[in-house]
């Protein structure tokens, strides 16, 4: 199911969303995987430990927020399609963070469970049928359906590695 699909657009979310072409969710879900695969690991080692302001996360704090949120939101996801929409996704990132240790992993490690739990996330939307992309639950304040909560995991992906490209690669130093 296309991207185009998603009626209405959920409110805040739009901004992952609409970085996602508009393919196939499947389609979809594999470039994502290919985004993965393509990042220059030698750069992302360099950037170990740094951050482009100081109170801002590192690398490997992104890609740990990645992973986790993703977590998070599968569980959402599968509880909305099990018509369980008293849930509502809630989370505090900051605190996540806090406690996830990302900085004592390697960041090819890192990619590596990205990379298992997207496939476990489309795993799970493949055992989904046409009708349970259309249920919504609540994800923090608003409501969204289960087709937008897939391109809104790949587009959350998109923009953090968009972000990193354009704030912490300045930062290797040649």
């Amino acid at each position: 199911m296309k991207k185009n699909k998603i009626n209405p657009m959920p409110e805040y979310f739009d901004r992952y969303i609409n970085l996602v072409d508009d393919i196939e969710l499947d389609q979809a879900f594999e470039k994502s995987i290919e985004q993965l695969r393509k990042l220059d690991i030698n750069q992302l080692s360099q950037l170990k430990g740094k951050r482009y302001l100081p109170d801002k996360w590192t690398v490997n704090d992104i890609f740990q927020h990645i992973i986790d949120v993703e977590r998070i939101l599968c569980v959402g996801v599968l509880r909305f399609a099990r018509n369980e929409s008293k849930y509502v996704i809630s989370f505090d990132e900051d605190e996540l963070s806090k406690n996830a240790k990302a900085e004592k992993k390697i960041i090819i490690d890192l990619i590596d469970e990205l990379i298992i739990v997207r496939k476990s996330t489309i795993s799970l939307y493949k055992s989904f049928d046409y009708s349970d992309y259309f249920k919504t639950g609540i994800n923090w304040k608003h409501e969204i359906s289960i087709l937008a909560m897939g391109f809104n995991i790949i587009g959350h992906q998109i923009h953090h590695i968009n972000f990193i490209e354009n704030k912490y690669y300045p930062l290797i130093q040649y």
